[in-house]
């Protein structure tokens, strides 16, 4: 075979190389919704009593599938509901950093038990993320802090990062906390169940229109897991009924204002996939991979 001009050869290098790059380390952030926007919680009844999980049978480990399938037919999706959790998180104090460090590392504790649960039910392997809390935006193994969000997690190096700024400690508004840190830890459960890899490899061929796309339904999915982890956790924080329709309504409004691109989801989207996660409390809920176009706008 007669071999290639050099400089075919030199672009075929440096595109394998970007490729690399874009499988290897994936940041995915988003804003973390102002707590003083939200409305003040509500008094409500308390919510009906939560129904027993399903039984599903724990099944033998193997790796997470790779490609399409990994997104579409998820094993996550067959694990049954979230098995309800205690879940002590202490108190929030307004502007006190320590009291936010402390609530939020309770909240990921509990994200680690709730989810290696459903990662044995799925046969998949578990690792727990790492978390950083950070005063400034830094520059990760992933690149740098994307300017309108709170956090972010870092695929490469496995790790959480939750901003700290005195806009966050403002008011103690625990539901909106913990559903901001479940959201980042989605994107980790996306990591380690083969999802994200197929993100990147998916964008990494799409045209513009279509990578929003895709990157509407990888963000749009970690709404609907942080949702069906919140749902468990709802007697303990509380989350009273008023309160998450309250928060919902918030975010339908304003959900997509941090993000002109919308690569996160217009508010109507975000609202839908938070509630179908906290309404099934189950991972079955969230296949955004296989929703119809209009519910990932």
């Amino acid at each position: 075979m007669n071999p290639l001009p050099f400089r075919r050869q030199l672009s075929l290098v440096v595109a394998f190389l970007v490729f690399a790059v874009v499988v290897a380390g994936i940041v995915i952030a988003v804003p973390h919704l102002t707590p003083a926007a939200l409305p003040a919680p509500a008094p409500a009844p308390t919510s009906p009593p939560t129904p027993a999980p399903e039984r599903v049978p724990v099944i033998k480990e193997r790796a997470a599938p790779r490609g399409r399938t990994a997104a579409t037919a998820s094993r996550l999706y067959h694990t049954g509901s979230m098995r309800a959790a205690r879940c002590s998180t202490g108190t929030i104090r307004t502007g006190s950093a320590a009291s936010y460090r402390t609530f939020m590392t309770q909240i990921t504790r509990c994200l680690n038990l709730s989810w290696k649960t459903q990662f044995s039910r799925a046969g998949l392997p578990f690792a727990k993320p790492r978390l950083r809390f950070s005063t400034s935006k830094v520059t990760t193994p992933c690149g740098r802090w994307p300017g309108s969000a709170g956090g972010l997690y870092c695929s490469t190096n496995k790790t959480i990062y939750i901003g700290i700024t005195r806009q966050v400690l403002r008011n103690p508004y625990a539901a909106n906390h913990a559903q901001f840190m479940a959201h980042e830890y989605g994107h980790h459960v996306q990591h380690l169940a083969g999802i994200m890899d197929y993100y990147a490899r998916s964008v990494w061929l799409a045209k513009a229109p279509a990578k929003l796309a895709y990157s509407r339904r990888l963000e749009l999915q970690a709404d609907c897991l942080a949702s069906v982890f919140l749902r468990q956790i709802a007697d303990d924080l509380p989350v009273e009924r008023a309160q998450w329709e309250a928060m919902v309504g918030w975010v339908n409004a304003n959900g997509h204002k941090n993000w002109p691109k919308n690569d996160h989801g217009k508010g109507r989207s975000q609202a839908y996939w938070m509630e179908r996660g906290f309404d099934s409390g189950s991972p079955s809920g969230c296949n955004t991979w296989s929703a119809p176009t209009g519910r990932v706008a």
